[in-house]
């Protein structure tokens, strides 16, 4: 009995591998940061970058190996979607920081 008679499709096996290459992307990206911050070694703006570093580079992986959007055509509105998502919470946090940062140098000046 073959794995294609079985039930089994090349792409349940491509999934599995996917969710496993993802699943080790994400401990190593949890555990570089972890490890600094918890070493205290390194400057706190070099912690700052790093941190940072490897959250994006988490968002992209869980986005990339979990969700799985990529730029083929079956999944162009699903981009779409999410890339609109973002740009509207980009706008709403830096125009709240920038309110903020308004508010506080208006009111400390004064």
């Amino acid at each position: 009995m073959s794995c294609a008679s079985a039930g089994h499709t090349d792409a349940s096996h491509v999934s599995h591998k996917s969710y496993l290459i993802g699943f080790i992307l994400s401990i190593i990206l949890t555990v570089i940061p972890f490890t600094m911050v918890m070493q205290g070694s390194a400057r706190e703006s070099t912690l700052i970058a790093v941190l940072v570093i490897c959250s994006v580079v988490q968002i992209i992986v869980h986005m990339v190996y979990f969700l799985h959007l990529n730029t083929s055509s079956e999944q162009q509105w699903s981009l779409i979607a999410f890339v609109f998502a973002m740009m509207i919470i980009a706008i709403l946090v830096v125009g709240s920081l920038w309110i903020m940062w308004h508010l506080n140098h208006n009111l400390m000046c004064h």
